[in-house]
């Protein structure tokens, strides 16, 4: 794009938002406070942190009303001065056109076919400095990268190069970004409206450590370069030229370099980035490291002084089905237990419907904001595998709806067609389909939550079956699929997609018949089981069980009601 177009586009955008600005406004407000306030966690894993040497990135995205499906990109070869439609991938908005590149890569979800997988949280930050007239969103910014980048250091190059040429529309972004070999986060946020570009800092993971992140600036302090070399395999930190000197020209920051934090200049920290996003981490720190106890006042929000480190090395390296775990939180063996409060109800539930923030008699309270919610539109973990061809080296483990109930299917990165039931157009967050992995999920996990102790176990036992199976096959799929890729590259291609498919195909009648199953047995506040039919009867009804809400809720009844529901006298059954 020339500059008199880009000129010429932004003036366009700029025009319309003087006519729309009410408008734009309540709307922008609208997409904050539902899809992106205390949304989406990553976790970042190195090589040196897995027990079978693959980089892993997890990503839980958590909008209200994000519908979950698997996006597909192939590959594909454009005339030499295509353009790309750029459009907002939380609205739908139309912002511009871009330049489009020859060649795209096959992208699978958030991986492509290199083995490159990025992953989001947004921290929002200073709003002045969301920049309205930029042209690359977040989400647009993630998934053209992955049509462009193959590998980590190339996808950091990729993403500040086209926010530095054509602006970044939206609030303050951190990025998880790992490829075969390394793992990296990357946090920016915009100048303001009409500055076109952005202020960045990017740190790669130490080997053996691993990271995180949740709707929170992490990056504090970092090494400075004169230049990023993004050839240079000894350079693990790169930055924009100006990160600390528009700081400086903003007022926000007067130190010495060496003092300057990225997080607390751009995003400065308060209860609530403690409390609902830096807690998140925290758990996850805390499953995996014995010594994190010393942060717990901090995850409280307690003292926010007493700041976590960027990164910390696990007590054990973590397999795939580890990091499946820690996308399934909600603060278990911390003060924050969500299932020890009141809130949890007499099912110890481990959701708490929003909003997020209530207040009784003038006086403002929370819930509990755990990695595991009921908000979730999709969820991934992600492993890339050096001695693996690319194409099969990469699998997104993919899941639909709250991460404590899901099923995270192996997709291979090389696939080149997706799943019926987890396709995009399969019907939307307004449109049922009963062959949606979105809609099937959805069913099992809302029935589940109004009996959630008694139906989880059971639940659990099917989820743990699948995945645990996956496990053990994906071996086996490697293994044939990479002796194939010797001799005829397609014909190994065509066998990792057929597995990819058939098997989250399968995922999906298997859910389906678990809430049948559950429906049937968990029905009216009972829990009902077959039993055999004795000879000479025509049919025998279930044997019944009414549990009830168990002691530890009939004493908080009481306790609430006092004799209220005291029986007087003699009363009948």
């Amino acid at each position: 794009m020339s500059n008199s177009s880009l000129n010429k586009c932004k003036s366009q955008i700029i025009s319309t938002m003087k006519k729309t600005f009410l408008l734009i406004s309540l709307t922008l407000l609208s997409v904050l406070l539902v899809n992106t306030s205390n949304a989406c966690t990553n976790f970042l894993i190195t090589k040196g942190a897995s027990t079978d040497g693959s980089t892993m990135i997890t990503y839980a995205a958590d909008s209200h009303v994000l519908y979950g499906e698997l996006y597909h990109w192939p590959a594909a070869d454009y005339p030499q001065g295509s353009m790309l439609k750029v459009y907002e991938w939380d609205t739908g908005k139309y912002l511009c056109e871009i330049d489009q590149v020859e060649h795209t890569y096959n992208v699978v979800g958030n991986m492509n076919e290199y083995q490159l997988a990025i992953g989001e949280t947004t921290y929002g930050g200073r709003s002045e400095l969301h920049d309205s007239t930029g042209l690359i969103d977040y989400g647009s910014l993630i998934y053209i990268t992955l049509q462009r980048a193959r590998t980590a250091r190339e996808a950091i190059k990729t993403m500040s190069g086209l926010v530095k040429k054509y602006g970044y529309y939206s609030s303050g972004e951190s990025f998880s970004i790992s490829d075969p070999n390394e793992v990296w986060i990357m946090e920016l946020i915009g100048k303001g409206p009409g500055i076109t570009g952005a202020v960045w800092v990017a740190r790669q993971i130490p080997d053996g450590y691993i990271s995180g992140h949740a709707n929170h600036a992490r990056i504090t302090t970092f090494p400075f370069n004169k230049n990023n070399n993004f050839n240079d395999p000894n350079q693990t930190t790169y930055h924009s030229a100006d990160v600390i000197t528009f700081a400086r020209e903003m007022g926000y920051f007067d130190g010495k370099d060496k003092d300057f934090s990225f997080s607390d200049i751009y995003a400065p920290l308060d209860f609530g980035g403690a409390r609902f996003c830096e807690a998140r981490v925290f758990a996850a720190f805390n499953r995996v490291n014995s010594d994190m106890s010393q942060y717990v006042d901090y995850a409280m929000g307690e003292n926010l002084e007493n700041r976590m480190p960027l990164w910390i090395k696990p007590d054990k390296k973590l397999s795939v089905r580890d990091v499946m775990g820690l996308m399934r939180d909600y603060y278990q063996n911390t003060p924050m237990d969500m299932t020890k409060d009141v809130g949890a109800g007499p099912y110890s539930s481990i959701v708490r419907w929003r909003p997020l923030y209530w207040e009784v008699d003038g006086q403002n309270y929370f819930n509990e904001r755990a990695t595991s919610t009921q908000q979730t539109g999709f969820s991934f973990v992600t492993q890339s595998r050096n001695w693996l061809p690319d194409p099969i080296g990469g699998i997104i483990w993919f899941g639909v709806d709250d991460s404590y109930s899901t099923v995270y299917n192996p997709m291979y990165c090389g696939l080149t067609e997706i799943p019926e039931s987890y396709a995009v157009g399969n019907g939307s967050m307004m449109e049922y389909s009963d062959n949606a992995a979105f809609w099937v999920f959805n069913q099992v996990s809302n029935f589940a939550y109004t009996r959630y102790s008694a139906m989880i176990p059971e639940i659990q036992k099917v989820q743990d079956d699948l995945e645990l199976g996956f496990i053990e096959q994906v071996k086996g799929i490697d293994k044939a699929a990479s002796e194939i890729y010797k001799n005829n590259p397609e014909q190994a291609v065509t066998f990792i997609t057929k597995y990819s498919v058939n098997n989250a195909n399968s995922t999906v009648n298997t859910w389906k018949k678990l809430y049948a199953q559950l429906f049937t047995k968990f029905m009216d506040g009972n829990i009902k089981e077959d039993r055999p039919i004795p000879e000479g009867y025509k049919y025998i009804t279930p044997k019944v069980e009414q549990p009830g809400y168990g002691d530890a809720w009939y004493k908080f009844i009481i306790q609430e009601s006092g004799d209220k529901f005291k029986v007087k006298g003699e009363a009948g059954h």
